[in-house]
Parts: structure tokens; sequence; C-alpha cells
């Protein structure tokens, strides 16, 4: 496995060594003890499996405020999305910056999105699937979103009318509330 830091501190782009033959291929996904070896400590409790059949399909921005903040592993199983990281911690200098990578089935990368920040994920394909670890249990009344266009966020999605849920777009901008990071 391979670590890649970020340019948002804690967020991580871990990629595993995939062992190919005739047959097809085989990694480890995620190991405790080898990522512990290259300074990664994260006890996950929660494995999430999500499936999104409709090409731009936009799930976020999630996140769980404090007491039971989450830290994600997030990885696409099927596909190929646009996975976002935004640093929601008002101390930090990047504050309100956000980080974008392509996750796909066939690069196998995981990203790493520590507490403090708001996630989501675009669906590049049709019946893309994601799977993610967290580090702490749902907890659906510290379950929060901001709205995936915030103008004081800025992500680049690429897409003007994305596939969302009710929840996604009655999601606040993060100038109306305090995520309390």
């Amino acid at each position: 496995m391979f670590i890649e830091k970020t340019k948002l501190d804690g967020v991580l782009i871990i990629t595993p060594k995939v062992f190919g033959d005739s047959r097809g291929w085989f990694f480890e996904s995620y190991s405790k003890i080898k990522l512990e070896k290259l300074g990664f400590f994260c006890d996950f409790v929660q494995d999430n499996h999500s499936k999104s059949e409709h090409k731009y399909t936009l799930r976020g921005l999630h996140f769980q405020k404090n007491p039971k903040a989450q830290s994600k592993l997030v990885r696409c199983v099927r596909g190929k999305i646009f996975d976002v990281a935004v640093d929601i911690r008002k101390s930090s200098p990047n504050y309100l910056k956000w980080f974008g990578i392509e996750l796909t089935e066939e690069n196998k990368k995981q990203l790493f999105i520590p507490k403090g920040f708001a996630h989501g994920f675009l669906t590049l394909e049709e019946n893309c699937e994601v799977m993610y670890k967290t580090d702490e249990y749902y907890a659906p009344e510290c379950d929060c979103g901001i709205r995936w266009n915030d103008p004081d966020i800025g992500v680049e999605w690429n897409v003007d009318s994305p596939v969302l849920s009710q929840k996604d777009m009655n999601s606040q901008f993060i100038k109306d509330f305090d995520p309390n990071f």
C-alpha cells in the first residue's frame, strides 16, 4: 500500500498494491497493520455500501457533527466517481477549501477523509457502487449536510443538473449554520 498526502492536511490517497495474472487480480483493500507501519492510524467500526443507478448522481456534501464526527475511507468498487473532501474546520488554514479525485474500479484508489471534513461524490457512469469505512457509527441526530453548490466552497463538479436526493436539495449553505469543528 502507498499513502499520498493531498493539499488538505489529513486527507490522504491510499493506493493498494495490485497483483494480477491471467486469472484476474487480487489486492488488500485494507490492512490495519500495513497502514499503521506507514503511520496511518484509524479504528474503523462500520462499513457502508451505496449504489447509484444514474450517471451524474451527486451525494453530498455530508458529515456528522460532534460528538459523533466520522472519518471515512472511501473507494469506488464499480464504475467511476469524482470524490470530494471539504475542510469545514474553522481554525484550519484550509477552511472551506476542497480536494477532489477520481476514484474508479480500475485505479482502486481510496480517499481518507478525517473528522472535520464534509464529503460528497458525483457518479461519472451509470451503476456506480461506493464502499466506505467509518470510525464512528451512524448517528442520525448528528447527521448534517452542506449544499452541493455552495458558492462559498465552489466545488467544480462540472455538472449543472445532478441527480439529487430531497435531503441534498434542501441542505443548508455553510454561512447559515456552524458545523462546530
